[in-house]
């Protein structure tokens, strides 16, 4: 079995003239992004690897939930490659993890997420929202053969309200 939990990034600001990639979170992305991640813990693996798109707001939101789910934050794996809205570029980037980890927990961005989790779920999702949590199981000890998996578990800034 291979579980793969994405989480799409808080919510960040558009106030400050930057690039993409640099764009911080907003105040409302910091709160929903403590709020979810308080939510998670019986949800997660017993044992998991963290990876994390490079961009600033994604790279945040990882901070946040590791450390409110009290995994060590020099463990995150940041990737330039996770910096993507493309779900081709997820997938190859997903079946690209070695086989020894069964569990992997990713920060990342929409469009490729919610693609994902539609193209490999088997629950449609309309738009995994910002702080968005989406567990996903496979029945496949290879990452490069996961197929249709099943979705174990959404969680939403919204659910929490």
């Amino acid at each position: 079995m291979k579980n793969l939990i994405l989480i799409r990034h808080a919510k960040s600001s558009w106030e400050a003239p930057l690039k993409d990639f640099d764009r911080p979170l907003q105040k409302r992305g910091i709160l929903d992004a403590h709020e979810v991640s308080t939510h998670i813990s019986k949800y997660l693996p017993k044992t998991y690897i963290v990876w994390s798109s490079t961009a600033a707001r994604a790279s945040e939101t990882a901070l946040i939930f590791a450390q409110n789910i009290s995994y060590p934050i020099d463990s995150i794996v940041y990737r330039d490659d996770l910096y993507t809205f493309d779900e081709r570029q997820l997938e190859k980037v997903i079946k690209s993890c070695d086989n020894s980890f069964e569990s992997v927990i990713l920060f990342g961005h929409n469009e490729a997420i919610t693609n994902f989790v539609n193209k490999f779920g088997d629950v449609f999702i309309d738009n995994v929202p910002t702080s968005g949590f989406v567990s996903l199981q496979f029945d496949s000890d290879s990452w490069d053969t996961i197929d249709k998996g099943k979705t174990n578990k959404t969680i939403f800034p919204k659910d929490l309200k």
